[in-house]
C-alpha cells in the first residue's frame, strides 16, 4: 500500500512541472488576449474597455502601452504634469519619446509655443518633417534670426513639405526673404523630381506677372512632344520659357535624341544659363537611358549647378564609357559627404589605378576593404586578397543573453513579435538596441535568433563594428529543403540564400507593397505562371505562403531567369527584381564588367538589390565551405546587347517581361 502511495506521489511530482508550464502558458495566453482586446478598444475609442484592461494588466510587460493608449485618447486635454509624469515613469523607453512627439504635435496645433520650446529639445529620437516645421513656427514667435535660414533649406529641397511649414514659408515671402527667383528655383526642383503637386503649391507664390498656368504644366508632363509640336509658346516671358525647358527634358526621359531635335531648334532663344541648365537635365536622362551622348551633354552643361542624382549619373555614364578621367573629375565635383560614400571611394580608387596611381588608389582601398559590404569586398579583392568571412571572434555568453532579455524594451519587443505586431515590435527593438556596443548587439542578435526572429537577428548583427558573428548575419534556415531544390534546378545554393536574405530576411509572412509574398517574394501573377508551367492543376494563391511551395516556385523561376540570361547571375538577379526585358535592355553595345553593369542599373532599388544579393552570395559560399570564388568573378562580364527583340515567343514569356 505504501509503495502504491509512493508511486502515485512520484507521478504527481513528475507531472507537476508540466502542469505549471501549461498553467503559465494559459495565463500568458489570457493576458495576451486581454492586451489585444485593449488595443482594439483603443482603436475604436472605447475608453471604458481600455481602462478596465489597463487595471487588470497593471503588472503585465505591456502595461506601459495601455497607459500610453489611455493618455493618447485625451492628450488634447491632458495637463503638462500628466504627460511629463508618464515620460518620467518610462524614462529612456520608446513610448516616452513617442508620447512626447505626439504631445508636441498637439502643442503646435494649440499654438502653445512656450511649452513646445521647453519640450522639443528633450525629444530624443523620434522626429519628422512636421515636428521640425512646428519647431520653426515656435522659434519664429521669438524672432529667432536662424529660422529663415533653416526655412530656406527646406524651401529649396524640391520635396513635399509638411503642412506645418506653410506658415514659415508665408512669413518668409512676406518679409522678402523668398523672392521670385527662389520660387522659380523650388518650381524647377520639384519638376525635376516629378513632384507636380509641390511645383503647383510653390507656383502660387509667384508674382502675378509670372504666374504659370498649371494645367499647361500637367499637359506637358503627360505629353511633352505634343506641347513642343504645337509651338505656341512665345518664349518672351519667364513662364513660357520654363514650361518649354520642362517639356524638353521631360521628353528626354524617354527620347533623348528626339528631345535634342527640338532643343537644337529652340535653344538660341534661351540664355546661356538656361541652355546649360537644360543640357544638364537632358544629360541626366540620357545617362539613365544609357545613351552614349550623355557625356557630351554633361560637357555642354558646363558649370551649371547639379543635384546629387545628376552628379552620380555623370560618373556612371563615364564608367560605361570606360572614361576614367571623367570618372575622377565627376567624383571630384561631388560634395564631400557624397564622395565619402563607399561607391565613389571605390570607383575613385579604380580611376586612380587605371591612371597608374596605384599608391593613391591603395590608400583609399585599404580602409574601404575593412567594410563588410559590396564595395568593401571589391576593395579587398583589388588589393589582392580573397573575400572570406572573418571567424566568429565573439560569442555571447548565456549571462549576456539573459541580461539583454531582462531589458524591458526588449521584453516588449519580443512580446509584440509573438503577437504578430511586427511594426511595433521592430520599433521597440530598434529603440532598445540603439546604443548597444558590439557585445550587446551580438547577444541581442542571438536572442532574436533563438526566438526565430531572423530579420532582427540579421539586422542587429549587421551593426557591429569590431566584433562579428557571420553565422548571425547570414543564417541558413530550411537548409535541407533549400539544398534539395537548389540541386534539382542546378542552382548555386549560396546565390539562392543571398537572394532570399535580400528579398525577405527569411520572414515567411513577408508581403511587399505590390503584393509579392513569402521567403522568395513571389508576385501573384508570377506564381500563377509558374504553377501553369509546372503543370499544377489545383493551384491557389494561399499555397505561395507555404515554405515548401514558395522555395519550389522561387527556385524554379530563378532557374528560368538564369537560363534566359545565358547563365549570367547578375542579369538573372536583376531580372528577378525588375523583369527580364529590363535586365537585358540595360546591357551595352559592348561587353561590360559586371560591377559597372550593376552600378549603372537605372532603378535605385534594383541597383542596390543586385549588389547586395551578389555580396550575400559570396559570404554564404564562404560559410558553406564552397570553393572560393571572388566577388568580381561572380559578377563576371556582361555580354554585349543583342539586336533581336525580347519576348518573341508569347508562350515562353515571363510575367515580368515588359509588353
Amino acid at each position: 500500500m505504501r509503495g502504491a502511495r509512493f508511486a502515485m506521489f512520484k507521478s504527481i511530482l513528475l507531472a507537476f512541472p508540466l502542469f505549471l508550464f501549461s498553467l503559465t502558458n494559459a495565463v500568458a495566453d489570457s493576458a495576451d488576449d486581454e492586451f489585444l482586446a485593449a488595443r482594439e478598444a483603443f482603436r475604436k475609442g472605447d475608453a471604458a474597455r481600455l481602462n478596465l484592461a489597463a487595471k487588470r494588466l497593471e503588472q503585465h510587460v505591456m502595461a506601459p502601452y495601455l497607459n500610453y493608449y489611455q493618455l493618447l485618447m485625451r492628450l488634447k486635454d491632458a495637463s503638462a504634469a500628466e504627460v511629463r509624469g508618464f515620460i518620467a515613469a518610462n524614462a529612456g523607453a520608446y513610448l516616452a519619446d513617442r508620447l512626447r512627439a505626439d504631445w508636441l504635435r498637439v502643442l503646435g496645433q494649440q499654438q502653445k509655443w512656450d511649452l513646445f520650446l521647453e519640450e522639443y529639445p528633450l525629444l530624443n529620437g523620434i522626429e519628422d518633417a512636421g515636428l521640425s516645421c512646428l519647431a520653426l513656427q515656435a522659434r519664429m514667435q521669438g524672432n529667432d534670426p536662424g529660422v529663415f535660414q533653416e526655412g530656406r533649406r527646406k524651401w529649396l529641397s524640391g520635396t513635399e513639405s509638411a503642412a506645418a511649414c506653410k506658415p514659415v514659408f508665408e512669413a518668409m515671402i512676406a518679409a522678402g526673404e523668398l523672392k521670385a527667383e527662389d520660387v522659380w528655383s523650388r518650381v524647377r526642383l520639384a519638376l525635376e523630381l516629378g513632384n507636380l503637386s509641390v511645383a503647383r503649391q510653390a507656383a502660387e507664390s509667384l508674382p502675378e506677372a509670372q504666374k504659370i498656368g498649371f494645367r499647361e504644366v500637367e499637359k506637358v508632363a503627360e505629353n511633352p512632344q505634343r506641347f513642343l509640336d504645337a509651338g505656341n509658346a512665345s518664349l518672351q516671358g519667364r513662364p513660357e520659357r520654363e514650361l518649354t525647358m520642362f517639356a524638353i527634358y521631360r521628353l528626354a526621359r524617354s527620347q533623348p535624341m528626339g528631345a535634342l531635335t527640338y532643343w537644337n531648334r529652340l535653344r538660341p532663344q534661351f540664355s546661356v544659363e538656361e541652355q546649360r541648365y537644360v543640357w544638364g537635365q537632358m544629360a541626366f536622362h540620357a545617362a539613365r537611358k544609357h545613351d552614349p551622348v550623355a557625356l557630351q551633354w554633361f560637357h555642354e552643361a558646363g558649370d551649371t549647378p547639379m543635384n546629387e542624382l545628376q552628379m552620380t549619373w555623370r560618373v556612371r555614364a563615364a564608367l560605361r564609357a570606360q572614361d576614367w578621367q571623367q570618372v575622377l573629375s565627376g567624383i571630384a565635383a561631388m560634395p564631400e559627404d557624397l564622395q565619402n560614400q563607399g561607391a565613389w571611394r571605390y570607383w575613385k580608387a579604380r580611376g586612380l589605378k587605371a591612371n597608374g596611381k596605384t599608391a593613391a588608389a591603395n590608400a583609399i582601398l585599404a580602409p574601404l576593404s575593412l567594410e563588410h559590404d559590396f564595395y568593401g569586398q571589391l576593395a579587398l579583392e583589388e588589393l589582392g586578397a580573397v573575400v572570406s568571412n572573418p571567424p566568429s571572434n565573439y560569442e555571447a555568453s548565456d549571462d549576456e543573453i539573459r541580461a539583454i532579455r531582462a531589458i524591458p524594451g526588449i521584453q516588449r519587443a519580443l512580446t509584440l513579435y509573438r503577437l504578430d505586431l511586427r511594426t511595433e515590435a521592430n520599433r521597440e527593438w530598434l529603440w532598445a538596441s540603439r546604443n548597444f556596443g558590439d557585445e550587446q548587439l551580438l547577444a541581442a542578435a542571438e536572442l532574436a535568433k533563438r526566438n526565430n526572429w531572423l530579420d532582427r537577428a540579421i539586422n542587429t548583427a549587421d551593426k557591429t563594428r569590431s566584433l562579428h558573428d557571420f553565422s548571425l548575419r547570414y543564417p541558413a534556415p530550411h537548409r535541407d529543403l533549400m539544398q534539395a531544390y537548389a540541386q534539382e534546378h542546378e542552382l548555386d545554393e549560396s546565390w539562392v540564400y543571398g537572394l532570399i536574405r535580400q528579398e525577405s530576411r527569411f520572414v515567411q509572412q513577408a508581403r511587399s507593397s505590390v503584393g509579392a509574398s513569402g521567403l522568395m517574394q513571389l508576385m501573384p501573377s508570377t506564381a500563377k505562371w509558374i504553377a501553369s508551367r509546372m503543370g499544377m492543376k489545383h493551384f491557389r494563391q494561399s499555397l505561395v505562403s507555404q515554405i515548401d511551395t514558395n522555395i519550389s516556385f522561387g527556385t524554379y523561376y530563378l532557374k528560368y531567369v538564369l537560363d534566359t540570361n545565358d547563365g549570367q547571375p547578375v542579369l538573372a538577379t536583376a531580372s528577378y527584381n525588375a523583369g527580364p526585358t529590363r535586365a537585358r535592355r540595360w546591357k551595352d553595345e559592348k561587353a561590360l564588367e559586371g560591377a559597372i553593369y550593376a552600378e549603372s542599373i537605372p532603378f535605385t532599388e534594383t541597383r542596390g538589390y543586385v549588389q547586395k544579393v551578389m555580396s550575400n552570395a559570396s559570404y554564404y559560399a564562404n560559410r558553406f565551405g564552397r570553393q572560393v570564388v571572388s566577388l568580381r568573378q561572380r559578377l563576371g562580364t556582361i555580354a554585349a546587347r543583342e539586336a533581336k527583340s525580347e519576348c518573341q515567343n508569347p508562350d515562353e514569356r515571363s510575367p515580368s517581361c515588359d509588353p
